[in-house]
């Protein structure tokens, strides 16, 4: 464990981007966004609660060139890897399904791979909750417990530093003339903040009744045939919102287009709430309905993916809840699946 203050963290930082494309969440009006680190940028705080972005964003990429006209090799070969600051145990948490459907299949997602292990990840706890935030209720704390290769807490000037990778602890080593040493009392705020914030998120499952994970287990297999997914699906927009949005979820849509004379194929994100999304060569579609689109929604991320990979695919980020259009709200209807199973 070690120390670095505000100032000695914007060194850090200066350095990294000789080597990385830099990005810190920003707060902008609406919430906070990861934009790019400049040293003229006045103030950033890699604290407080997850960023309205998902980190997949910088590991999936939600439009992307995957071929251009018969050349072997892999698109974007010359782009700076990428360091996201501020990274939060939801997101982190992620990569549990991420890596499970890219990377452990027959197949390995060559783009997501090099991501993975070019990409540096800096993460920090959380220092509040929003009143969506859900994350203990999915087994997952407020602060980072594995999947980073740094991670910051917050403590008064500056924060408690560590490493989680071996990335990591060659950055930490290669920068050990500006870390110190913690004393006792930068601990004990340490575990005071994360008992505060870790109290916030529990009284957002109570007073939303969440339910807990043991009584999830087959609740969606329990209520396939309910009418609860066409009442939930009756004010659904369509928009996928809740799918480009989470941070596990990475369906993606393959098409050519024409560019300066070349072929290229992208890949761009996809959203299983879409009507076409399953649609297949005749016009046939397995899930012709909304509610049932819904439900496939809720059947992968509580059903399929606690079956295949022994994790929920939903990390209790609350985005889907935020960006909604028509209000729909994950836990009210996973409330719903227990107490009418």
């Amino acid at each position: 464990m070690h120390y670095l203050s505000h100032d000695r963290l914007r060194q850090l930082l200066e350095k990294l981007t000789s080597s990385y494309s830099v990005f810190v969440p920003v707060e902008d009006g609406s919430g906070l966004q990861y934009v790019p680190y400049t040293s003229d940028l006045e103030h950033f705080d890699p604290g407080q609660v997850r960023a309205f972005e998902p980190l997949k964003l910088f590991f999936q990429r939600a439009r992307e060139v995957v071929a251009q006209d018969y050349d072997t090799d892999l698109p974007g070969q010359d782009k700076k890897p990428v360091c996201v600051v501020g990274a939060k145990a939801c997101d982190l948490k992620g990569f549990k399904v991420l890596d499970h459907a890219l990377l452990k299949g027959e197949y390995e997602d060559p783009f997501y791979k090099r991501n993975r292990e070019r990409n540096l990840i800096i993460s920090c706890d959380c220092t509040t909750a929003l009143d969506t935030c859900f994350c203990m209720a999915m087994g997952v704390k407020p602060f980072p417990e594995e999947a980073f290769d740094i991670n910051l807490s917050p403590v008064e000037g500056g924060y408690l530093v560590e490493a989680g990778s071996k990335k990591g602890e060659a950055l930490l080593e290669a920068s050990s003339g500006i870390l110190g040493e913690p004393d006792q009392d930068m601990m004990a705020e340490r575990g005071r903040t994360r008992n505060q914030v870790a109290e916030l998120v529990q009284a957002n499952i109570e007073e939303s009744g969440v339910p807990d994970r043991k009584s999830l287990e087959g609740a969606v297999r329990r209520m396939y045939d309910s009418e609860v997914w066409a009442d939930e699906a009756r004010t659904c927009v369509e928009c996928g919102a809740c799918n480009t949005i989470c941070p596990t979820c990475h369906c993606f849509l393959l098409y050519d287009q024409k560019n300066e004379g070349k072929m290229e194929r992208l890949r761009i994100w996809d959203s299983c709430l879409l009507k076409g999304f399953a649609r297949v060569g005749g016009g046939d579609n397995p899930r012709p309905e909304l509610w049932m689109r819904l439900r496939n929604r809720f059947e992968k991320k509580f059903d399929f993916f606690p079956e295949v990979a022994n994790v929920y695919a939903c990390t209790g980020c609350g985005r889907c809840i935020t960006g909604c259009p028509a209000k729909i709200d994950i836990r009210e209807v996973l409330g719903r699946l227990v107490s009418n199973g």
